[in-house]
């Protein structure tokens, strides 16, 4: 049986919204959010948190611990080698990778993504790559060999700091699977990731909401469903810049 590992990227120097992630919302940190949808997925059978050395990231890492998911550190700007080193500690087969910018992640997209893997022959498979679903709602799932190997052909800036850039860009040596989003979730414009302080404020309100109604597991479905009906929200963060944007 091989061990699918979840290794979430998070550190406290964010150029954009430094401390974002330990940000409180309802009185618990935004981060702890993510490790309770982490939580959920079945298939993922251990967390571990991939920070730096840095001595700003020790707040991040007492609170991983508190949580009682694992923590490794390493690099800040080779964030590649960091969630090797995080997935070899805690002896990983399979990486589920993802963010600490995306709390309200869909535990069933994770689930989703984790069986395209196991019953496919592709070496990577996610649904950030090829974008549909709502920016915040992104999973990749590839081998620790194949990262490894990615790793190893390799030394550009931004290989080392996109994870699976090279991966992504190497088809032909990483064959590719990809999850795309029903029609009724399809919403690729839509920033439901923590970059700038208004996504702080969207997402907040977001939780906040389904909080209040007793449903904090709620689905990219749900959330969809309640930011059409209240589209004054999306007014919060619309002007902030996705990587990428131009």
């Amino acid at each position: 049986m091989k061990k699918f590992v979840a290794t979430i990227e998070a550190r406290m120097t964010s150029s954009r919204l430094p401390g974002k992630v330990l940000l409180p919302v309802l009185g618990r940190p935004i981060l702890g959010y993510l490790i309770d949808r982490l939580k959920k997925v079945q298939t993922i059978d251990e967390i571990v948190l991939a920070t730096t050395i840095n001595e700003s990231d020790n707040p991040v890492v007492d609170f991983a611990k508190s949580e009682g998911i694992s923590v490794f550190r390493g690099s800040e700007d080779d964030v590649l080698l960091r969630v090797v080193g995080a997935a070899k500690s805690v002896e990983a087969d399979v990486i589920v990778e993802i963010t600490g910018d995306c709390p309200i992640i869909d535990p069933e997209i994770i689930d989703q993504c984790i069986q395209l893997y196991k019953y496919n022959n592709a070496s990577y498979v996610g649904n950030a790559h090829v974008r549909s679903y709502p920016d915040g709602m992104d999973v990749q799932v590839f081998s620790l060999n194949d990262l490894e190997k990615s790793g190893n052909l390799t030394n550009d800036k931004l290989d080392r700091e996109h994870v699976s850039l090279y991966m992504r860009n190497h088809p032909e040596l990483f064959p590719h699977l990809h999850l795309v989003a029903p029609t009724s979730v399809f919403w690729p414009e839509l920033g439901l990731t923590l970059d700038e302080k208004q996504d702080f404020e969207l997402l907040k309100s977001i939780i906040e909401h389904f909080n209040e109604i007793k449903k904090p597991y709620f689905s990219i479905y749900e959330c969809v469903s309640y930011l059409k009906e209240n589209p004054r929200l999306l007014e919060i963060n619309k002007k902030v810049l996705r990587k990428g944007d131009t």
